[in-house]
């Protein structure tokens, strides 16, 4: 039976993203024309494993089953995109026209800060991927190495699922997201290590004193600013150099 409008659950549009930076939608395609999870993973040139991810949280922001699958049986067991897939991805198709037609009508502007997704998180920077890094095939993380516009690096420790469905690779320009909490800020004494990892270094643009902490925004050499906290009430001042580290797994990578 045919459910009516009118019973119809609203789908979410959280699920909805570019078609083009998001490989979560051309897995649920894929899905839908090959009648096969492991079929449209291959197709997609992940693993079944990634493509599962990508349909789980696909469903997990829809709201709604986006995929029916059965297993075995006489007819060897398959999947099949749902009503409410369906519905997305026609939503999904009708979005990327529509964001073609604006940026055609654009010119000379740069579009990334309309690319930035809304999160709570204070810290957004572009940055290029350098390298992945892994402890061999079977590891199940990746650590991405990527490089901010003045040359300094940072890292992030990802799932090897995630570095497949955002497809990464060296060269590749994205968005370095991180919570202000996450960044420890001190001041620049020239103890530190030359040559580390996830250790930014600028000059403090202001300070917001708290009681137990400082809330302070370093500008960093390329221009951007990073947002983060201190203990040393009092001892970081506008102008002074400072450093911000920020723990690998703080670090959240988002294509825009």
């Amino acid at each position: 039976m045919v459910r009516s409008n009118a019973s119809r659950k609203t789908l979410s549009a959280r699920a909805l993203g570019d078609a083009q930076a998001d490989k979560r939608l051309e897995i649920l395609r894929l899905v839908g024309r090959e009648g096969s999870i492991s079929k449209a993973a291959r197709s997609a040139g992940v693993s079944y494993k990634a493509a599962w991810q990508a349909i789980h949280t696909l469903t997990n922001l829809a709201g709604e089953a986006l995929v029916a699958s059965s297993v075995g049986g006489a007819g060897g067991g398959g999947a099949r995109v749902t009503e409410a897939g369906v519905r997305l991805l026609a939503a999904a198709t009708q979005l990327t026209a529509a964001r073609q037609r604006t940026l055609a009508r654009i010119d000379r502007l740069d579009t990334s800060a309309l690319a930035a997704p809304r999160t709570s998180m204070r810290n957004a920077l572009r940055a290029t991927v350098v390298r992945l890094e892994s402890d061999g095939a079977r590891d199940p993380t990746m650590r991405v190495v990527l490089a901010l516009r003045a040359g300094a690096e940072i890292a992030s420790l990802i799932t090897r699922e995630s570095a497949e469905l955002l497809a990464l690779e060296p060269g590749l320009s994205l968005l370095v997201l991180c919570k202000a909490s996450a960044v420890r800020i001190q001041r620049d004494d020239g103890s530190a290590a030359a040559e580390s990892t996830n250790r930014l270094a600028g000059r403090v643009r202001s300070v917001a004193r708290g009681q137990a902490r400082d809330e302070v925004t370093l500008a960093l050499s390329d221009g951007q600013q990073l947002v983060g906290f201190t203990t040393e009430s009092g001892r970081l001042r506008v102008g002074r150099k400072a450093l911000a580290w920020v723990e690998e797994c703080a670090v959240v990578l988002a294509l825009g």
